[in-house]
C-alpha cells in the first residue's frame, strides 16, 4: 500500500469507511464459506438458509439435511471463528503495547497455555459437575494464573519487569503449563484424553449454538472495554512517567488490562482450544496500515483477526476432506513463517 493511501486511511472518516467495508467483507465471507466442507452446499442455498433462519426470507427448496448442516453445524463454528479471531488479535495488540514488545502474544505469553490447563482440568476431571460457565471460568482462572506467574517471575531487581524478561518468562511458563496439561492427559487415558488432546490442537469442529453465548458476550464486552481504555494504554507506550503526568496509574492500569485480556483469552480457549499466533500476526499487519494508536489498531486488528480465522477454518475443513485439520496446526504453520519473517525484518532494520 502506498504512503498516500496509508495517510488517507488514517483519517477518521476514511478509517471508519474502511472498517465498515471490512465488516461487510467479513459478513459476506462468513456466509460464503458455509458452502465449504465435506458435504458441499451451493452458496446461494447457504445464503437462503441463513436468511430463513434470521427470518429475512421464506423457506426455499433445500432439504432438511442441508438446513441442519448450514444452521446447526457450520454457522455456529463460523461465528465462533470470527469471535475467536477478533478477540485473540485484539488481546495481542494490547499485550504488545503494554509490554512494549512487538513479539508479545497470548500464545507466546503463556496466557493461552494457562487457559488450556484450566479447561483440560475441567474436561477430564469435572465434566459430570460442569455447568455452562464452569469451563470458561476454569479457563479464565488458568489464564489469570499464568499471567500472575509470568509477572512474578519476570520482576527485576527494581521490582519492574522488562519487556524482554516478560516475553522470555512467558515462553517458559507456557512450556511448563503445556507439560502440566500433557501430564493431566496422560493420567486420564480412560476419561476422554483423546478428545482433550484434539481440543488442545484448536478448532471449531464441536461448535454448537450452546457454546456461542459465553465467548461472544465476554469478547464483545472485553473489546468495548479495551477500546474505551485505549487512550490510557497509548500513554503507557511513552513510559510510566509520561502516563503519570497524565493522571494515569500505570501499575493499576496494567493489572486491569491483564485481567481483561485473560478473561477474553479464557473465554475463547474454553470454546476453541489452543489457537496460536493470531495475536502476533494480525496486530502487526494492522500496525503497518494504521500505526500504533490503539484507537485505530484495536478495531482493525479485531476485524482482520475475525476474517483471518473464518478463512483459515474453511481451509482446515476442505484441505483433506472429509478429515479435518486441527486449526491450531494451520495457524502455527502460518505463524511460524511469519515469526521468522518478522525476526528477519527486525534484523535488517
Amino acid at each position: 500500500m502506498s504512503r498516500p493511501a496509508l495517510a488517507a486511511l488514517r483519517r477518521p472518516v476514511v478509517f471508519r469507511l474502511a472498517c465498515l467495508a471490512l465488516a461487510l467483507v467479513l459478513l459476506v465471507s462468513g456466509i460464503a464459506v458455509i458452502a465449504f466442507g465435506a458435504v458441499p452446499i451451493p452458496v446461494r442455498t447457504a445464503f437462503g438458509i441463513v436468511g430463513e433462519g434470521l427470518g429475512l426470507s421464506a423457506p426455499g427448496g433445500w432439504s432438511r439435511a442441508e438446513r441442519n448442516i448450514v444452521w446447526e453445524l457450520r454457522l455456529p463454528r463460523i461465528v465462533l471463528a470470527a469471535v475467536a479471531g477478533a478477540g485473540l488479535a485484539a488481546v495481542g495488540a494490547i499485550l504488545q503495547v503494554l509490554t512494549r514488545n512487538p513479539l508479545a502474544d497470548p500464545y507466546l505469553f503463556g496466557v493461552s497455555s494457562g487457559a488450556a490447563f484450566g479447561a483440560v482440568l475441567v474436561i477430564l476431571y469435572a465434566t459430570a459437575y460442569a455447568g455452562p460457565v464452569t469451563l470458561p471460568g476454569a479457563a479464565f482462572l488458568g489464564a489469570l494464573l499464568a499471567m500472575a506467574l509470568v509477572f512474578a517471575a519476570a520482576r527485576g531487581r527494581d521490582g519492574a519487569p522488562t519487556s524482554e524478561r516478560l516475553v522470555l518468562t512467558g515462553v517458559a511458563v507456557a512450556f511448563v503449563l503445556q507439560a502440566a496439561t500433557n501430564l493431566l492427559i496422560v493420567g486420564a487415558v480412560d476419561r476422554g484424553a483423546d478428545s482433550a488432546l484434539f481440543w488442545m490442537m484448536g478448532g471449531f469442529g464441536a461448535a454448537r449454538w450452546a457454546m456461542v453465548p459465553v465467548p461472544l458476550l465476554v469478547t464483545v464486552i472485553g473489546l468495548v472495554w479495551l477500546r474505551l481504555r485505549a487512550p490510557s494504554v497509548n500513554a503507557l507506550a511513552f513510559g510510566d512517567d509520561t502516563a503519570r503526568s497524565l493522571g494515569i496509574d500505570p501499575p493499576r492500569l496494567r493489572i486491569e488490562m491483564f485481567v481483561v485480556t485473560a478473561l477474553i483469552t479464557g473465554a475463547i480457549v474454553s470454546a476453541s482450544g489452543g489457537i496460536g499466533f493470531v495475536g502476533l500476526i494480525l496486530p502487526h499487519i494492522a500496525r503497518m496500515v494504521v500505526g500504533g494508536d490503539l484507537r485505530r489498531l484495536l478495531p482493525l486488528s479485531a476485524l482482520l483477526g475475525a476474517l483471518f480465522l473464518v478463512w483459515v477454518d474453511a481451509f482446515a475443513r476442505v484441505a483433506f476432506a472429509p478429515r479435518e485439520i486441527p486449526l491450531g496446526i494451520v495457524t502455527a504453520s502460518i505463524g511460524g513463517v511469519f515469526f521468522l519473517w518478522l525476526m528477519r525484518r527486525r534484523q535488517t532494520g
